[in-house]
């Protein structure tokens, strides 16, 4: 690597999850200890991407000639990947071995091999597949025709005549940059404002290589800035709302009063207005058509799950010791909490086999029988819901799905059934559903705009060795998207109330605020953030469910009471042991009110 970057004072290290360069540290996959061939060309093609880019390529010159808007960025920053890829491939055969089975790897681990609808493959990726092949002539990878096929033909003659002219300008990316300019207005994408200034300061180069950690392996996520933007009020004007949003809010207004302590349904969600403040815009979703509820296993072929699970018992393996301690530890809580008592010396009941002695010394005294009494450890149920956005990334993500993998066991052992659900989106920056809303002609006010994905990683009746190969699809970088966290929290606390048992608790994981581009906008910056506080709220103070949440790298004390936020992911498996031996180790539940003071003296 150092030597085709010419750049000495590159450091490479190797490691699971996320990989990319940011500075001048490389990382990358870290292949099985048996060194599979398929893996080392991958990992030796993933170190020949980031070398060619550390030598061809120009990040000044990329930020100040790259497009504004976010779709063009993406199909730019991808052509840019292409062209400082086919200038290694053109020049040493090796080199282009190696970069094609790191591209059939990427293909397949995102399951391009496996689309059937356009709405669900990537532009930038699509026409990037096209530019590699007009530069270098290489045919297309197998995992990535299908992807290639959904787009060809809905990208016009001119555009693809755009793509086949860029083999031109492969030696100068000034002159790149100017045709895949062209080739965006041929496709009638969005560049986005052009009046922010070009001049940057010296340090813009490292920050430009510190985002390209996610940029070259897909798409990434600014969770900080959207949580500030989140948090700024809407002090302005809103405007009048739409018809629709009048005939919903009316609606509600007329079944809150009637539903709202309806009996049978202890806990269920009121028929609310989905409003924080009088004046503000009502939460609702513009189309709900294309949202799915999806089994993990769904989403992976059973090679690769199995792959993903084998990855994740390795990370596990490090950490046996610290695992069993844990376990260990919340596990004598739980049995202290069910042992047994027992009343003796009854005239009916269990044998007492203890004093059987007696009455073989003496046989006429009678037999002593005993009872167990009645205990009131209540039957429990815990959720995880766990934040799969493209921020989780790489450790986070890892250490979210072994704790995941460590809580599911450990509870399954004292007879308390665990949950495991994930949350995210089908699409980067709005899918199907913004589609929509462009053919309707933009009306103000949409509402969400992105496809949600809800996936079961481990219903809570499936026992953990029938689920544990599901849990390694955290590990899929593909699925990790945006974060809608609202309606995630009342998708995961319906099915908390549909269950049968008397105590329900539901833990979340994330790391910071909601965020989903294609919403925000065009609605007001705490749009999200403002339902996902009404739904806190409401499963606080008026829902029989206990909310427990783990903020990773952020606080989300500001938005839950009872929560803990913690610095490294590291620290993520004793957090979880930690609130949740705090639960168990309740005498007795408090009332749904008492428990919200508890929460806010635990701060």
């Amino acid at each position: 690597m150092r030597a085709i970057a010419r750049k000495s004072e590159l450091n490479v290290s190797f490691a699971p999850g996320q990989h990319g360069l940011a500075g001048t540290e490389a990382r990358l996959p870290l292949p099985a200890r048996d060194l599979p061939a398929p893996e080392v060309a991958q990992v030796r093609g993933e170190a020949d991407a980031i070398a060619l880019k550390l030598r061809y390529h120009d990040a000044v010159l990329h930020r100040r000639e790259a497009p504004r808007g976010e779709v063009a960025r993406e199909i730019f920053d991808a052509v840019e990947q292409a062209r400082v890829e086919a200038l290694g491939a053109r020049r040493m055969a090796g080199v282009s071995e190696n970069l094609a089975a790191a591209l059939e790897e990427h293909c397949r681990q995102r399951g391009f091999n496996r689309l059937t609808d356009r709405a669900d493959a990537p532009l930038a990726e699509a026409i990037r597949l096209l530019a590699r092949g007009a530069m270098t002539g290489a045919p297309l990878p197998p995992s990535g025709r299908k992807l290639v096929e959904l787009w060809r033909p809905a990208l016009g003659d001119r555009a693809l005549a755009d793509i086949e002219g860029l083999a031109t300008s492969l030696d100068d990316q000034k002159n790149c940059a100017e045709a895949i300019r062209k080739l965006l207005a041929d496709l009638d994408v969005d560049i986005g404002p052009e009046d922010i200034e070009p001049d940057q300061s010296e340090n813009d180069d490292q920050n430009d290589q510190a985002d390209e950690m996610n940029q070259s392996r897909g798409e990434g996520s600014e969770k900080q800035s959207a949580e500030q933007a989140a948090m700024e009020t809407e002090d302005g004007d809103q405007g009048d709302q739409d018809a629709e949003t009048t005939e919903a809010d009316r609606e509600s207004d007329e079944s809150t009063d009637a539903d709202e302590d309806a009996p049978g349904r202890p806990g269920r969600p009121p028929n609310w207005d989905q409003r924080n403040s009088r004046g503000e815009p009502a939460y609702r979703a513009f189309s709900k058509e294309f949202d799915e509820v999806v089994e993990a296993a769904d989403l992976c072929d059973a090679d690769e799950l199995t792959r993903l699970r084998q990855l994740l018992d390795q990370q596990l393996q490090h950490l046996q010791a610290v695992v069993a301690k844990l376990a260990n530890r919340l596990q004598r809580r739980l049995m202290a909490q069910q042992s047994r008592s027992w009343e003796f010396d009854l005239e009916e009941g269990l044998l007492d086999s203890a004093k059987l002695s007696r009455v073989v010394v003496n046989p006429v005294l009678p037999l002593s029988y005993k009872r167990e009494k009645d205990m009131e450890f209540r039957d429990t149920v815990v959720t995880l819901l766990i934040d799969n956005s493209g921020s989780m990334r790489g450790r986070p993500i890892t250490v979210a799905a072994m704790s995941a993998d460590i809580l599911a066991r450990t509870l399954e052992r004292c007879g308390v059934k665990v949950e495991v659900l994930g949350f995210t989106t089908r699409m980067w920056k709005g899918g199907q559903s913004r589609e929509r809303w462009l053919a309707n002609g933009k009306p103000a006010n949409p509402g969400r705009l992105n496809d949600l994905r809800h996936i079961i990683y481990k219903p809570a009746d499936a026992p953990w060795r029938r689920a544990r190969k599901s849990l390694g699809l955290m590990l899929r970088e593909g699925i990790l998207k945006e974060n809608i966290d609202g309606e995630a929290l009342l998708w995961a606390h319906e099915r908390l109330l549909a269950r049968s048992e008397q105590r329900r608790i539901l833990m979340v994981i994330s790391d910071g605020a909601p965020v989903d581009d294609s919403t925000l906008s065009v609605n007001p910056g705490n749009y999200l953030e403002r339902h996902l506080r009404e739904v806190i709220d409401y499963i606080e103070t008026r829902s029989s469910v206990e909310l427990i949440a783990i903020g990773i790298g952020h606080d989300v004390t500001r938005y839950y009471r009872r929560a803990v936020t913690i610095v490294d992911a590291e620290q993520l498996g004793g957090a979880v042991m930690d609130k949740l031996s705090e639960l168990f180790d309740e005498k007795e539940r408090p009332t749904v009110r008492g428990a919200a003071r508890a929460g806010r003296r635990l701060h």
